[in-house]
């Protein structure tokens, strides 16, 4: 199975009425990374975007080089697209693949990692209690981010004794 963790910073609530300032993605189990960044950004003591600075050219060949990379790393499997909050995070991805290549390589869907971790302690509810599990801090450094969600769901694969994928 091809897992790709994703993580989106963005200033705005969606595509048609902000943009994606970059990306990051892990891969799991390899854990092999790439970041996408459009524009050059300075961050506050939270990690949070501060300012954002010009745009870097050449979106298009980002979004080429993380298809090329999706290729790489799944060894020919379709990649599956996983989040935090896929409600957010895959709607960027999505229109930046479809804007500049014509398609998005991920399909037409994406994993929750908090509903699979609410399936796993049987509370619909308990979306939350998963992120104990994270290592590398979430700072907002959205290849840090999507590597603490990779490093969490292998620590719960392992916890729960569920066969990884």
């Amino acid at each position: 199975m091809n897992l790709i963790f994703v993580d989106c910073e963005a200033i705005g609530k969606s595509p048609s009425t902000g943009y994606m300032t970059e990306f990051g993605a892990v891969s799991y189990p390899k854990r092999e990374m790439f970041h996408g960044q459009f524009y050059a950004i300075t961050r506050d003591r939270t990690g949070l975007a501060k300012t954002v600075g010009a745009a870097k050219p050449h979106p298009e060949q980002i979004f080429a080089d993380f298809e090329l990379w999706l290729k790489q790393v799944g060894n020919g499997e379709r990649p599956i697209f996983v989040s935090d909050n896929p409600a957010f995070d895959w709607q960027w991805i999505n229109d930046g693949f479809h804007k500049y290549l014509g398609h998005n390589p991920f399909g037409h869907s994406a994993r929750r990692i908090s509903d699979f971790y609410a399936g796993l302690v049987k509370d619909f509810h308990d979306s939350q209690g998963w992120k104990k599990w994270r290592t590398t801090p979430h700072d907002h450094n959205p290849v840090h981010d999507s590597l603490g969600n990779v490093e969490a769901f292998a620590a719960m694969l392992e916890h729960f004794g569920v066969s990884k994928p």
